[in-house]
């Protein structure tokens, strides 16, 4: 076949190329900070990360950097790296943001509800009662996000939907550190929003998300005051990544 019989065909997709190295350990890392097992104020050492992960140092640094750009981890000179402590102002003002987004969204779930939309729903919160009943936090959090994200999907708004998921990751983190005290209501109060969004009961349905994000707000909110908070170096200025799957 000729090069001009080439270009007359359709083009051909494009072969996925492997994901640098530093995307890699840049989800690791942030894994790690989100579920906890990197604390807020922990210092970050690269020798350290490097062996934890399995790579050399300069992934590390580079993934680091990418952290700082998206506010998740402080780069101060001459002291390293450090999980970026979060106010209780930078918390209030998520989480605040989170509850008007999840409110709307419930209530356009609860207007284009489908039988398939509720069951997913339904199933969802039955393996968030079994992952709380078992003491899986992990699995509780991860589970919630999804069904959070159900919700949002379901309200068939992507604007509303591409708002949420600039904040999708961080609540997870916000969430993590209160899910065992929410523990059984949190479920409770999934199932009554579930039942709101079958019966199209928009008003209820957007009414208990309402009251079920501020929940979570006001509990986080609460433990942050009464702990004592790392006290990491001032923080410099951060600029945005791209946006990542809504949850929490």
């Amino acid at each position: 076949m000729s090069r001009s019989d080439l270009a007359g065909k359709a083009a051909a997709p494009r072969i996925a190329r492997p994901v640098p190295l530093r995307e890699s350990v840049f989800e690791a890392l942030l894994e790690l900070i989100i579920n906890g097992s990197l604390r807020p104020g922990r210092h970050l050492a690269e020798s350290e990360l490097a062996e934890m992960l399995g790579v050399s140092r300069q992934p590390i640094r580079e993934a680091l950097q990418l952290l700082s750009g998206e506010g998740w981890v402080d780069l101060h000179p001459g002291h390293g790296a450090f999980v970026h402590a979060p106010t209780a102002e930078e918390a209030d003002q998520l989480l605040a943001v989170r509850s008007l987004l999840e409110t709307e969204a419930a209530r356009l779930a609860a207007r284009n509800r489908t039988d398939e939309g509720v069951a997913r729903l339904r199933a969802l919160c039955s393996r968030g009662l079994a992952a709380v009943e078992a003491d899986d936090v992990d699995d509780a959090v991860a589970i919630n996000s999804d069904l959070h994200a159900t919700v949002m999907e379901l309200s068939g708004n992507t604007v509303l939907g591409d708002l949420a998921a600039q904040v999708s990751r961080r609540v997870r983190w916000y969430h993590t550190p209160v899910a065992r005290q929410r523990g059984r209501a949190s479920w409770e109060e999934h199932t009554a929003l579930i039942d709101a969004i079958a019966a199209g009961d928009a008003d209820r349905a957007g009414e208990i998300m309402k009251n079920h994000t501020e929940q979570t707000r006001h509990l986080y909110l609460n433990q942050l005051g009464e702990e004592e908070a790392p006290q990491p170096l001032p923080s410099r200025r951060r600029k945005r990544r791209a946006p990542a799957p809504f949850g929490g």
